[in-house]
């Protein structure tokens, strides 16, 4: 993977960019995604940003490396701190735990003002992300699944919006958990994804009943008995 061809799971958050956005890539690693935006004509301008030295000084040598330094911002710093406030359109956020993500988001939530657009490329726990969205009136208007090197990714696209509008048809939490467009398409890489979930977590359930009991014991089974449940329903 490079600047010129990205990873899949990129080119599918990187085909989520409304063409013409002012970009931020937050946790930008190489920068090899708005390198490619930009170089494309996808996107003016765009900036880069990274928390940890090494893959900011990564970030940095690649976009001098593509003649890019007028049109791409590197910078260092955590989160939205590497923005102004109106500065970008849209931000993408991707290949970190849903967790981190929506930490991100709602540490920096003074800097959204003005964004109209997030894509969001969870590795795990989507669902923090979206519950994170609901929580702060953000639509989700699209959501993708796809496998690569035997990992699966999902990516999930919000504008400002009615956040319960994807919702409607269903059960809430059932439609946090396995994303409420997953759900209606139910993709075969979906199914694969939830299958080994109810898998892992049958295991884990076996291991608790031959757990010694207690109360910690007894709320994770409960926990997992109404996952258990829900992954039913979905898989349907």
């Amino acid at each position: 993977m490079n600047a010129e061809k990205l990873s899949d799971r990129l080119e599918a958050v990187a085909n989520n960019i409304p063409k013409g956005a002012s970009l931020a890539d937050i946790g930008s690693d190489h920068a090899y995604l708005p390198c490619n935006v930009v170089k494309k004509g996808a996107v003016p301008m765009a900036v880069a940003g990274e928390v940890a030295e090494g893959p900011f000084q990564s970030a940095l040598e690649q976009v001098q490396e593509e003649n890019l330094t007028d049109k791409i911002s590197v910078r260092k710093g955590d989160g939205l701190e590497v923005i102004q406030l109106g500065e970008v359109d849209c931000i993408t956020i991707a290949g970190m735990g849903g967790t981190l993500i929506s930490t991100i988001l709602e540490k920096g939530k003074s800097k959204l003002e003005g964004v109209s657009r997030l894509v969001l490329q969870p590795n795990v726990g989507s669902f923090a992300v979206r519950r994170w969205l609901i929580d702060n009136g953000w639509e989700l208007i699209k959501e993708e699944i796809l496998e690569e090197d035997r990992k699966i990714y999902e990516i999930l696209v919000a504008e400002k919006g009615d956040p319960m509008n994807p919702y409607q048809h269903g059960n809430l939490e059932i439609g946090i958990l396995f994303g409420p467009f997953l759900l209606k398409e139910k993709p075969v890489v979906f199914k694969e994804k939830w299958n080994a979930e109810v898998r892992n977590w049958e295991r884990i359930l076996k291991q608790l009943d031959e757990a010694v009991q207690n109360d910690d014991t007894a709320s994770k089974r409960q926990e997992l008995k109404i996952k258990l449940k829900m992954a039913e329903e979905a898989l349907q």
